[in-house]
């Protein structure tokens, strides 16, 4: 077992959680680490019947953890299927069935098996997108969606020693034929990256280093951002001076922005970055436009979010403050 899982998961020893296991290699290797150092956890396996085999898959998911003593919830995703962006529409019904029921039994973390390889290979995929620190710094160990912790305790150990482990111990698993189909990006860079190593001398300590590297810079980020929105975020909206905004490096802007929109909007994601860029550019003047379920307005030297559809008064929300920004 790596020592740096188990360095982990000592951080949180006494937490309620549960695992995402699909039933491949990584989930199952980490089904049976946590099982092995004694986490009291439950198992969540979404069967999204996207395949033949997913059934098999789901019997075989119950009947480990029958055996290991493991409780296990299934759910089904059968609703209709897009024709397009199949693979982040499953990925979202996934985590929102996943992190539903963590509310619902209070469970405060949701363990998933990502690990070393997945790591360089979005890095890489943002990489090719032009992304930038947040991309860049690809996934965090501890992050949050809907409301929800999640886990990534295995984000540095390599693939080939979670195979190497349920191979030793006999651990059967399965491999998703989208993993081979090469019209997704994510293979395309996975059937391809040891270029990157054979060919350029780039290896993948390399790339998890530089990952790291950024990771520390957006942490630095996310608590100065957190910082300043709790300075101007009420609960009908958020008002400050254009100087508070304008007065900050373009990254911090945009993150500010984006963040106030985000949580004053009850948005899952962030908004993309080019409207992002394309609210800064607006703020410079006076104006007023809808954004992320927000409407946002400035007024000489005031700007103003508030939920779409709520009113935009400066005066009476200048009123109810007892000091501006």
């Amino acid at each position: 077992m790596n020592q740096k899982f188990i360095n982990f998961m000592k951080n949180y020893k006494d937490a309620t959680m549960a695992l995402g296991v699909s039933g491949g290699v990584d989930s199952m290797c980490l089904l049976y680490w946590l099982h092995e150092i004694g986490v009291n956890f439950t198992c969540l396996h979404v069967n999204h019947r996207l395949r033949p085999e997913a059934e098999i898959e789901t019997e075989y998911v119950k009947d480990v953890c029958k055996k290991l003593n493991i409780p296990c919830h299934i759910f089904y995703w059968n609703d209709d299927k897009p024709d397009s962006g199949l693979e982040a529409a499953a990925r979202e019904v996934r985590y929102k069935m996943m992190t539903d029921f963590c509310h619902e039994n209070g469970i405060e973390y949701l363990l998933t098996a990502h690990q070393s390889d997945d790591q360089i290979e979005t890095f890489l995929m943002n990489l090719s997108r032009g992304s930038g620190l947040y991309g860049l710094s690809a996934m965090l160990p501890e992050s949050e969606r809907n409301g929800i912790k999640i886990l990534r305790p295995m984000l540095e150990v390599p693939r080939s020693e979670i195979k190497q482990y349920c191979e030793d111990n006999n651990i059967k698993y399965f491999v998703d034929s989208m993993n081979s189909d090469e019209h997704y990006t994510r293979v395309k860079i996975r059937q391809n990256r040891h270029v990157l190593n054979d060919d350029l001398g780039i290896s993948d300590a390399r790339i998890l280093l530089a990952v790291q590297n950024l990771a520390r810079t957006r942490e630095w980020l996310d608590k100065y951002i957190a910082m300043r929105v709790e300075m101007v975020i009420r609960s009908w909206g958020a008002m400050f001076v254009s100087s508070f905004l304008f007065d900050e490096a373009e990254e911090i802007r945009l993150k500010f922005l984006g963040t106030l929109i985000q949580k004053i909007g009850g948005n899952d994601y962030p908004v993309r970055l080019n409207s992002l860029q394309k609210a800064l550019s607006n703020l410079q003047d006076d104006c007023k436009f809808t954004l992320g379920h927000c409407t946002i307005r400035r007024l000489n030297d005031r700007i103003l979010i508030v939920p779409e559809g709520k009113r935009t008064s400066f005066r009476k929300r200048h009123e109810k403050r007892k000091k501006s920004i």
